[in-house]
């Protein structure tokens, strides 16, 4: 896996997916396969486009579930090719939609897949509709546990809260103390 900064790659074609993946939970293993699976039916590289620290993080003080270089080390257990890291600060946070869609643009996307709930830019004023005026875009439903409930970051962030440490885990799809993955 080769890792960018934002703004320094330009692919002629690859398959993309974009999000904090605070966690890079069972729900996000999900969406990059997904994305990888087109990737290689398609023969191009699958782009994962991140930021550190996530959004939740720097705008709230959640917890972070996973540092950069956890991160970075599970998506490329993931299998992903090329990982972009924007670093999340105040500039950034000021960029708009626009701006985004005109980044991404110079990864020329034969597809991006996202969750349902996926927002950018400025006041989270660009959303999977955004997109879909300039790429093909495949949202993908929330995954849920045995449960019935929605795998979520928030939801990993309040077990580990209340020391339900083999719940997050679960959600997780990671041992909390190694990189490995858990079976469920």
């Amino acid at each position: 896996m080769k890792v960018h900064a934002a703004g320094s790659l330009q692919l002629p074609s690859s398959v993309l997916t974009i999000g904090a993946l605070d966690g890079v939970h069972r729900g996000h293993q999900i969406l990059i396969s997904r994305a990888q699976q087109r990737a290689k039916e398609f023969g191009v590289p699958m782009v994962v486009y991140t930021f550190d620290p996530p959004p939740k993080v720097y705008f709230q003080h959640s917890i972070l579930l996973t540092p950069l270089e956890e991160k970075i080390r599970r998506l490329k257990i993931l299998g992903v090719d090329d990982l972009i890291i924007a670093p999340f600060d105040t500039k950034y946070a000021s960029k708009g939609a626009t701006a985004f869609l005109d980044e991404i643009s110079e990864l020329n996307p034969l597809e991006i897949w996202e969750g349902s709930d996926f927002r950018f830019g400025r006041n989270r004023d660009g959303d999977t509709s955004t997109l879909c005026k300039r790429f093909n875009v495949h949202s993908l439903e929330p995954i849920r546990c045995n449960s019935g409930k929605i795998i979520s970051s928030s939801r990993i962030r309040s077990y580990l809260a209340a020391g339900m440490i083999d719940q997050a885990e679960q959600l997780l799809g990671w041992s909390l103390k190694s990189s490995e993955p858990i079976e469920v």
